[in-house]
């Protein structure tokens, strides 16, 4: 669980005007998003409370809080939880809350009727907030629109029907890869780590290295090279190195970011000079797979010795 929590606020934090205008539709202008709050002091009760966005909507402050969810609960049932987040976010802040739900897999979620109730003569409570379940979501859409903030989470979309689920990640994958952001791998990482809901991560990783590598900067270096050289072979041979050198290194990064992003750590990068000795693609894509599995680092880095070339 909190891999997929981790990976949803990052988008959040660093996206906040996606998640803002998913909320109030898309398209809105009157919108202006102030900052993401973060408790400097969080209480018992608002420590769980996801992600709240401060908002100045139609010239008046409000917050915009996001509850995610990867299945349902039951110890509160969310209609109950959610009530205590709005009104102690009210009570906190005294400001409107826009509150909503985002569940992550396709089975959460059905019955969340969006709204706690109350219903006792003169004594009656009704507290609503949106629901959103990924898996109802028009993903095409989404990408069409290139959110940066949502475009991880498309995996986890309503697909187009004339193509299956593995094709969708493809073109996914290729849209997030697409996108001009500060850190790319972070956020394949991202979308690596959502999708493995319900994508298994061998598939992911296979994805993410065949697109992400069509157009590797490292080929457009040693092409050129081979065709001052005057041989078709050493062109053809250069592009291939160059695609697996490029294979190999965006999978060494995507694992760094992956390890940081599950286990909320800064030392992952301490494993750097390890990961560039490993050659082997293949080893690499094995280690993301454990990456994307263990509960701290030292788990991970007993793996990497082991596998030492």
């Amino acid at each position: 669980m909190a891999s997929f929590d981790t990976a949803s606020k990052k988008q959040v934090e660093t996206n906040p005007q996606d998640f803002v205008h998913l909320c109030f539709k898309f398209g809105l202008d009157n919108i202006t998003v102030l900052e993401v709050v973060t408790p400097e002091q969080p209480t018992v009760e608002m420590r769980q409370a996801d992600i709240l966005i401060k908002v100045l909507y139609e010239g008046t402050e409000v917050l915009v809080h996001f509850e995610f969810q990867t299945t349902d609960s039951y110890d509160p049932e969310m209609p109950l939880r959610m009530a205590g987040y709005i009104i102690r976010a009210v009570e906190v802040y005294r400001m409107p809350v826009y509150s909503n739900v985002l569940y992550l897999r396709p089975d959460a979620g059905r019955n969340d009727p969006g709204k706690f109730t109350q219903n006792l003569e003169n004594h009656n409570i009704s507290i609503e907030y949106k629901v959103f379940r990924l898996s109802e979501m028009d993903g095409q859409t989404i990408l069409d629109l290139k959110l940066v903030g949502l475009v991880p989470f498309t995996p986890l979309m309503q697909h187009p029907g004339d193509i299956d689920s593995v094709q969708w990640l493809r073109r996914c994958v290729k849209i997030a890869d697409s996108i001009d952001v500060p850190n790319k791998p972070e956020y394949l990482g991202s979308l690596a780590i959502l999708g493995n809901l319900i994508y298994d991560s061998q598939t992911i990783l296979d994805i993410i290295s065949e697109e992400t590598m069509q157009n590797p900067p490292i080929v457009e270096y040693v092409a050129p090279q081979a065709r001052e050289r005057g041989r078709q072979q050493g062109i053809q041979q250069g592009i291939q190195q160059g695609i697996q050198q490029g294979a190999q290194e965006t999978t060494r990064e995507i694992i760094l970011e992956t390890l940081a992003l599950r286990l909320q750590t800064e030392n992952v990068q301490t494993l750097k000079p390890a990961l560039e000795k490993i050659g082997n693609l293949q080893r690499l894509k094995q280690l993301f797979q454990v990456a994307m599995q263990v509960e701290t680092l030292e788990e991970f880095t007993q793996v990497l010795n082991q596998n030492k070339e």
